[in-house]
């Protein structure tokens, strides 16, 4: 399905107890001094608010350590599946359930990183796409551009940066042979603030740019309107918010911080993060990787 014709462009109270005897030699109460019993307190006092202290780190840690997400690639290249798609497309809903069956994948985030980009150029046709950007429509077109190819459409694969048409007749992906390109890693110790490194395996390049998509699943829509008027349609891997930003050389490593914050809406069981490394200014990805944002402590390959 085409579109029409467009312009491409984050107590001390006093002791109660019984005096304390000492000695073999008989019974001698040993008295003490007010200040010496001051002092015994106050060492008591400081020992158990550093043991409270201590006891209060400690949780924190581990609570840091049971919440911490761990995604990393292997040495070599992981596929990105990019889908453009649309609510307002009724050519649309299987290619999202054929996306969707990469959920009982096994190979899924080892063998392939999918992630579905909601188009808005179709939301004039009478339903506004409640998941669709305008920044995923002009990523489309810069692809198109690159392609050199006349426009954009719906349903429309990318398979690590190339155009794929035969996903409607395909029981799998397309193989893929890429070869050793580095390790990517995005950790994150509340799900919001992330911090990733890509250390290449090759001579660096003069520039990385990471690329994040924060992915709902399982979203449904009862579409009221347009070309998938009274259906119910059925969403994974939605981008939710595509944040992207250079890497830092430090000394052959690539570091960057960035921001997603997942909607109040949302079961962290249902999300998950896609993040894949690009030359600074391309699409085509280098490497990638992804995962889910449930309970578990680390996900990695």
């Amino acid at each position: 399905m085409f579109p029409p014709r467009m312009a491409t462009s984050l107590n001390h109270g006093k002791r109660t107890g019984p005096p304390r005897w000492a000695g073999a030699a008989g019974p001698e109460l040993r008295t003490t001094a007010p200040f010496a019993l001051a002092a015994r307190r106050l060492a008591r006092i400081r020992a158990w608010s550093i043991a409270a202290v201590s006891l209060s780190l400690l949780a924190q840690l581990a609570g840091a350590q049971t919440n911490l997400v761990v995604l990393r690639s292997g040495g070599q290249q992981t596929p990105l599946l990019e889908l453009f798609t649309s609510e307002g497309c009724s050519s649309c809903p299987p290619a999202e359930t054929w996306l969707s069956r990469l959920k009982q994948s096994p190979g899924l985030w080892k063998d392939v990183v999918p992630v579905a980009f909601h188009v808005d150029y179709w939301n004039q046709l009478g339903w506004r796409d409640p998941w669709s950007e305008r920044s995923f429509s002009f990523r489309q077109r810069d692809y198109a551009q690159l392609w050199r190819t006349d426009g954009v459409y719906t349903p429309g694969f990318v398979f690590n940066g190339f155009e794929w048409r035969g996903w409607s007749a395909a029981a799998k992906l397309p193989r893929w042979t890429g070869g050793a390109t580095g390790v990517l890693t995005a950790s994150s110790a509340d799900r919001s603030h992330w911090r990733v490194s890509f250390r290449p395996s090759a001579t660096p390049a003069w520039e990385y740019q990471i690329n994040a998509a924060l992915l709902a699943n399982g979203l449904v829509s009862d579409v009221q309107a347009g070309e998938n008027r009274g259906r119910l349609l059925r969403h994974d891997f939605v981008a939710l918010e595509l944040v992207s930003l250079t890497l830092t050389n430090q000394n052959g490593t690539y570091l960057g911080e960035f921001a997603v914050a997942p909607p109040s809406w949302a079961d962290t069981n249902r999300l998950a993060l896609a993040a894949w490394v690009a030359l600074s200014g391309q699409h085509t990805p280098l490497q990638a990787v992804g995962g889910w944002l449930g309970p578990a402590t680390a996900r990695s390959r």
